[in-house]
């Protein structure tokens, strides 16, 4: 019922302005103060609530004190590498496998990139992409995602070596 006053008072702005370029001189430099003057007051008021909301965990403990999937709980099966396009984008497909209780939602797969040509590794990159796969406890899904390593434009790994490893996951109770 409070919005009765400022929208008549913005009907009286608006009529005053239409019929007198007087007092548009002198309502437009004023309500553009006004405005500003709202906008950061609104500003100062988001910040400070910004602390205080009721979606803020009182306790800091009770997240690490609730069970949660471990890396050690997703298994990835069939990781298969193709080259893409830029020449050092690579192509990942796999299976990932939920063996814990929980209903998977994302995890975070680190690849490392070696070209071992007689044996002799030398590292060319490493890169970590999230995986969203929301996988029912026990039951797996594929999955496609891309990889980008720093080597050279039209150069590529004589004797490509990876290695892989799920590093976060991140789960809910069924």
């Amino acid at each position: 019922m409070i919005w009765i006053f400022p929208a008549l008072a913005g009907i009286l702005i608006v009529y005053f302005a239409t019929r007198s370029s007087r007092f548009r001189r002198f309502a437009e430099p004023v309500l553009s103060l006004m405005v500003a003057g709202g906008l950061i007051i609104a500003f100062i008021i988001w910040i400070n609530e910004g602390g205080n909301s009721p979606n803020t965990e009182s306790n800091p403990n009770r997240q690490q004190t609730q069970p949660a999937p471990t890396p050690q709980d997703i298994s990835v099966e069939g990781l298969a590498f193709t080259r893409n396009q830029p020449d050092t984008s690579y192509r990942a497909t796999g299976t990932a496998v939920n063996k814990s209780s929980f209903n998977l939602d994302y995890f975070r797969l680190s690849v490392t990139l070696d070209d071992c040509p007689d044996n002799q590794c030398r590292t060319l990159g490493k890169d970590t992409a999230l995986i969203l796969a929301r996988i029912p406890a026990g039951q797996s899904q594929s999955f496609e995602t891309f990889f980008t390593f720093p080597n050279r434009y039209g150069v590529e790994p004589t004797a490509p070596k990876w290695s892989y490893q799920v590093t976060e996951v991140r789960g809910r109770l069924p």
